[in-house]
C-alpha cells in the first residue's frame, strides 16, 4: 500500500456538475453527489455513488486490477436491450484508507459508454 505524496498527489472532491451517463441509449447513472479523483497527471474520473446508478445493468465480471493506491478494482459489464460493453465499470470495494471516500461508488470508461454528460446542478 503506497500513500499519496507530492511525488504522487491524489486529490477527492465533490464533483462540480451533475453528471448522466447514458448506455445503449438508456440512462446507467444520473448524479447529483458524484466525487472527482485526481490522480497525478492522469485525467480526472468521476465516481459515482451506486445508489445513482442503475446497479441492475451491471454484470459483475472476473477482471480484476491492482492499484499501490486505491486498492483491489472489481469490474462490471453493461448490459441493456441486447448491447453489451466488457469491463466498462469499475470500483474499489475495499479501497485502502487513504481513499476511502471512493467506496460504494463505481467509474465508467468514457469509450465503453455512449455519453458521460455534465450539466448544472
Amino acid at each position: 500500500m503506497k500513500l499519496p505524496g507530492p511525488d504522487h498527489p491524489i486529490t477527492i472532491a465533490p464533483h462540480p456538475k451533475r453528471l448522466t451517463v447514458r448506455f445503449n441509449g438508456l440512462v446507467i447513472a444520473d448524479s447529483q453527489n458524484a466525487l472527482e479523483l485526481r490522480e497525478a497527471d492522469y485525467p480526472a474520473v468521476a465516481y459515482i455513488p451506486r445508489s445513482d446508478v442503475a446497479m441492475e445493468r451491471l454484470l459483475a465480471s472476473d477482471h480484476s486490477s491492482h492499484c499501490p493506491y486505491k486498492g483491489d478494482a472489481s469490474y462490471f459489464s453493461l448490459e441493456a436491450d441486447g448491447a453489451r460493453a466488457e469491463n466498462a465499470v469499475w470500483c474499489y470495494q475495499d479501497p485502502y484508507p487513504a481513499m476511502a471516500e471512493i467506496k460504494d461508488h463505481v467509474a465508467f470508461y468514457p469509450d465503453r459508454v455512449d455519453a458521460i454528460e455534465e450539466s448544472d446542478k
